[in-house]
């Protein structure tokens, strides 16, 4: 890897965090040990979560990011990634299982960078600016009697990923959360 390749993923992609940690120790506790389906992690940034997945469960992972430095870094790691905005390239009830922790901090407008580790951390005013659209598209690529596990943060408002998941044809319940000084993280489940 050249000198400047690493520059651009160590500012331009979203490495593992606390976040990162809770979504995939839920994903892996929550996934079936004798399935072999096909599981999708949408925005992988550094492909961690995809990469947990498919060492610990019999689950074919696919990642997804729009970042192409993110890209770069998960296939680098060995994770199967396609540059791709949020589903919209992957046939419709494909998956089993879709993992996804969205840009979820609200940020002010006025405020943004417009770089790709903003992309990664910004969820518009009110934290679900992806997470709308990711609701509404999901569940074309999702199996029937498949789940989604969702990352959300406190600042983003929970209860009003749930409103907006069960608008979207899900029922919600939390798997996994925890406690910051500043916010709760908590990955929800959703189902048909």
């Amino acid at each position: 890897m050249k000198l400047s390749d690493r520059r651009d993923i160590e500012t331009d992609v979203y490495q593992p965090a606390e976040d990162s940690r809770l979504l995939a120790d839920a994903v892996c506790d929550r996934l079936e040990a004798d399935t072999d389906d096909l599981v999708l992690e949408v925005g992988t940034g550094s492909g961690y979560v995809a990469g947990r997945i498919a060492d610990e469960t019999p689950a074919r992972v696919i990642a997804s990011d729009l970042n192409p430095h993110a890209v770069r870094q998960a296939r680098g790691d060995g994770v199967e990634t396609v540059r791709a905005d949020l589903v919209s390239p992957f046939a419709d009830d494909a998956f089993a299982a879709v993992a996804f922790n969205p840009p979820y901090l609200p940020t002010d407008p006025e405020n943004e960078w417009d770089d790709w580790m903003e992309r990664a951390l910004s969820g518009g005013e009110d934290g679900r600016a992806v997470i709308d659209p990711f609701l509404e598209a999901v569940p074309r690529v999702l199996a029937p009697d498949g789940a989604v596990y969702l990352l959300v943060s406190s600042l983003t408002g929970v209860d009003e990923v749930v409103e907006r998941a069960g608008e979207a044809g899900f029922s919600a319940g939390a798997v996994a959360d925890h406690s910051f000084p500043f916010e709760t993280l908590t990955v929800l489940e959703l189902f048909r």
